[in-house]
């Protein structure tokens, strides 16, 4: 079990309500409002999850200033009430700055995952080192 602290708990609601804000409004046809909203609920959760240093540490790395650049341009296009922009250029950037996690979370649901076909599956898309 992992021990949390009070402003860790108060950050895994946030992000969690950010989640959901995110979701609400992809589902409502892109509402800008709950998307901003969202992002906003993310970001500061993340904050209070790992700290003010390690998230500007996190960001703000030099491989990681395309993926950065373009993930706070979203959110920026998304407070000017351009959502469908915004949002794909959020998605580009969040890719590019977690690319280096997705093989690691491909191989932890596929050994976590004991269906044959879908395991060998989420192992081959682990195993590719490339994600262009």
């Amino acid at each position: 079990m992992v021990s949390l602290s009070d402003f860790q708990r108060i950050g895994v609601g946030l992000v969690g309500f950010g989640l959901f804000f995110l979701l609400f409004g992809i589902l409502l046809y892109f509402d800008s409002v709950l998307l901003a909203f969202g992002n906003l609920l993310f970001l500061s959760g993340l904050v209070f999850i790992i700290g003010f240093r390690r998230t500007f540490t996190f960001f703000f790395q030099r491989p990681k200033l395309k993926g950065t650049s373009f993930f706070f341009g979203g959110l920026v296009v998304v407070l000017m009430r351009w959502p469908i922009l915004g949002m794909l250029l959020e998605a580009y950037g969040f890719i590019s700055l977690f690319r280096s996690f997705f093989p690691v979370a491909f191989g932890f649901l596929g050994s976590f995952v004991n269906i044959p076909l879908l395991s060998q599956l989420l192992q081959k898309m682990g195993d590719s080192g490339s994600m262009v």
